[in-house]
């Protein structure tokens, strides 16, 4: 998924021909966070990740949903505050306070689908829960680009998101985006179809 991620593999030594990049059929579990939209400058919405990647598209059933709708109807709804700038290279990123109900889902997600292993176990440990607002630039860049970014963004914080629902998106691979699959309810059975 391109919310950075590439550039950490980069930074991690990975490479395409270790999991990047996204695969045709490839899904993500995503928590939208519109309030934070008119920040992101990498290109697409402001989201916090939840998993990815998740079941290819191919694997989904109706009993796969209601399983999904089921689990996160186990989970209340919740509310993120972004307060402050963090940084991997050639990332500036805002990390979720809490960030334990982001990690619970998470962890309820990859007990059930074991796997379903996030960033393809790309990073140990898997990367915290952030919301990614640039990573565009490259490593004799990005610090001073992101000094200025964070200097012109600084006054937008912190940002206060209430979350009540995950959703489901998939990717018809390398450059075609990610479009909408469904929408699951937190503290809610059922989900709201895509």
């Amino acid at each position: 998924m391109s919310t950075g991620t590439r550039e950490r593999a980069a930074s991690a030594g990975t490479d395409e021909s270790d999991g990047w990049p996204d695969l045709p059929g490839d899904t993500a579990l995503t928590i939208r966070i519109p309030e934070a939209n008119p920040l992101v400058r990498a290109g697409f919405p402001a989201h916090v990740t939840v998993l990815y990647p998740f079941l290819n598209e191919t694997r989904f059933t109706a009993s796969t949903h209601a399983d999904l709708a089921d689990l996160f109807a186990a989970h209340a709804p919740f509310t993120l505050t972004f307060r402050e700038f963090r940084r991997y290279p050639g990332v500036l990123y805002l990390p979720p306070a809490p960030d334990a109900p982001v990690r619970a889902l998470t962890h309820s997600l990859t007990t059930r689908w074991p796997e379903a292993v996030p960033y393809r176990g790309v990073f140990t440990p898997p990367l915290a829960p952030h919301l990614t607002l640039a990573n565009h630039e490259g490593p004799a860049t990005y610090e001073a680009a992101y000094d200025a970014l964070e200097t012109t963004l600084a006054p937008s914080l912190p940002i206060v998101s209430r979350v009540d629902t995950v959703h489901l998106i998939v990717t018809d691979g390398p450059g075609k985006g990610w479009r909408d699959l469904t929408t699951y309810r937190l503290g809610q059975s059922g989900h709201i179809a895509g």
